[in-house]
C-alpha cells in the first residue's frame, strides 16, 4: 500500500498534512499519535470513508482514492465492534459474505474457518449480548476476515477492554496476523500497544508523521523531541550548548566504590520516589541544572536502599552510547525519519 500526499482539510484546519508512506504487503503497521494527530483520519481516507482534498492511496498499484468503501479489498475493526445485537456470532460472521452472494457452502466453510481461528467455534449460536468483551472483539475480527480482504484496518479496537484483556488480546492479534498473511494497519494512542504488536510504526503529530521505524529503532533512536517524549519516558538534558535524550532505564545510581570507567557522571539529590512494582522511579535534581528519572528494577522483595530516599545525595551516570541527540520536531511534516531497510 501506498499513501502519497495524502491531504485532508476541514475548513481552515489541516488534519493530514501531505503524508508520503509505504507499507508492505503482510505488515503489522501501527499509526501512533495523541488525539488530534490525523492518525484516524489516515484510516478513514484508506478505508474510503473519507475522500481526500489531495493525494492517493494505492492498493496493490492501483489507485483507489475515488471507490466507495465496498469497492476497497479492506475490512474496518472499529472499537465499539458494530456488531448485529439481534444476529447469533456465525451470522454475524457470515452477513457480509451473503451480501457478497457468496455460495452457502462456501459461507459455511469460511464461517467455520474464522470461529477456529478466533477460538469461538462453541460459542457460534450466542448473541453478542452472551459475550465478554474479548469474545465481542475476536468476533469482529472474524467477521472482518471471513471477507479475505487485502488490508485489515484496526482503529483503537482494544480500548474498551481492560488492561489484562487488552493485553492478552495484544498476543492474540499478533497470532491471527501471523496466520492470515494480510495486512495489518492498527491505530492507536498507546505507545505500549504500538511497541509490542508492530513491525514498524508511524508517530503522526499535528497532521504529519515524525517518524517511521521498527519499534526497537523507534525507542532507542527517536529522530527528535515529539518522539523521544511521546514514546516511553524520556529524560531531555542540555549540556554544553547540545541537548540529548536518555532514557530512566539506562541511568544508575554510582554506589560508593564502584567504577564509573566509560561512563558520564553527575551529582544530584533524590527529590521523589515511586514504587511501581516491577520497577522504582526516582527522580533526581542534577547539581548542573535538571531534573532526572531513572528507573531501578526491584530485583528483590526488599525495600529501597536507605541512599535512595528523599533529598538524599546521590551520583548518578550513564555511558555514552546510550545517548541520542535530539533537535526539534520536524516543520516540514514530509521530512520524515525512516529506518533504512534492505
Amino acid at each position: 500500500m501506498r499513501l502519497s500526499g495524502l491531504t485532508k482539510r476541514y475548513g481552515d484546519f489541516t488534519a493530514v498534512d501531505a503524508i508520503d508512506l509505504e507499507i508492505q504487503a503482510g505488515e503489522f503497521f501501527t499509526f501512533l499519535g495523541p488525539s488530534g494527530s490525523g492518525k484516524t483520519t489516515t484510516l478513514k481516507m484508506i478505508a474510503g470513508f473519507e475522500e481526500p482534498d489531495s493525494g492517493t492511496v494505492e492498493l496493490a498499484g492501483r489507485d483507489v482514492s475515488g471507490l466507495a468503501p465496498y469497492d476497497r479489498a479492506v475490512n474496518t475493526v472499529f472499537q465499539d465492534y458494530a456488531l448485529f445485537p439481534h444476529m447469533s456470532v456465525a451470522r454475524n460472521i457470515e452477513y457480509g459474505l451473503e451480501v457478497a452472494k457468496v455460495s452457502k457452502a462456501e459461507r459455511k466453510k469460511r464461517v467455520s474457518e474464522a470461529l477456529d481461528m478466533v477460538r469461538l467455534e462453541a460459542h457460534d449460536e450466542r448473541r453478542p449480548a452472551e459475550l465478554s468483551g474479548g469474545q465481542r472483539q475476536r468476533v469482529a475480527l472474524a467477521r472482518a476476515i471471513v471477507n479475505r480482504p487485502r488490508v485489515l484496518l484496526l482503529d483503537e479496537p482494544l480500548g474498551a477492554l481492560d488492561l489484562k484483556l487488552r493485553e492478552q488480546m495484544q498476543i492474540e492479534l499478533k497470532q491471527i496476523r501471523s496466520e492470515v498473511g494480510i495486512t495489518f494497519i492498527y491505530v492507536t494512542h498507546d505507545q505500549d500497544e504500538a511497541l509490542t504488536m508492530s513491525d514498524r510504526i508511524a508517530v503522526f503529530n499535528k497532521g504529519g508523521i515524525e517518524q517511521v521505524s521498527a519499534p526497537r529503532e523507534l525507542y532507542e533512536h527517536p529522530a527528535n523531541e515529539f518522539v523521544a517524549d511521546f514514546v516511553g519516558i524520556s529524560n531531555a538534558i542540555d549540556r554544553d550548548g547540545e541537548r540529548f535524550t536518555i532514557r530512566p532505564e539506562k541511568i544508575r545510581i554510582i554506589e560508593d566504590g564502584e567504577s564509573t570507567e566509560g561512563m558520564h557522571t553527575e551529582t544530584g539529590h533524590i527529590v521523589e520516589v515511586a514504587y511501581v512494582g516491577m520497577v522504582t522511579r526516582l527522580h533526581v535534581r542534577l547539581d548542573s541544572g535538571g531534573t532526572i528519572q531513572l528507573a531501578r528494577q526491584n530485583l528483590d522483595s526488599e525495600s529501597s536502599s536507605q541512599n535512595e530516599a528523599i533529598n538524599a545525595q546521590v551520583t548518578v551516570g550513564w555511558r555514552s552510547d546510550h545517548i541520542v541527540p535530539i533537535q526539534p520536531q520536524t516543520g516540514n511534516k514530509n521530512e520524515v525519519l525512516e529506518e533504512k531497510r534492505s
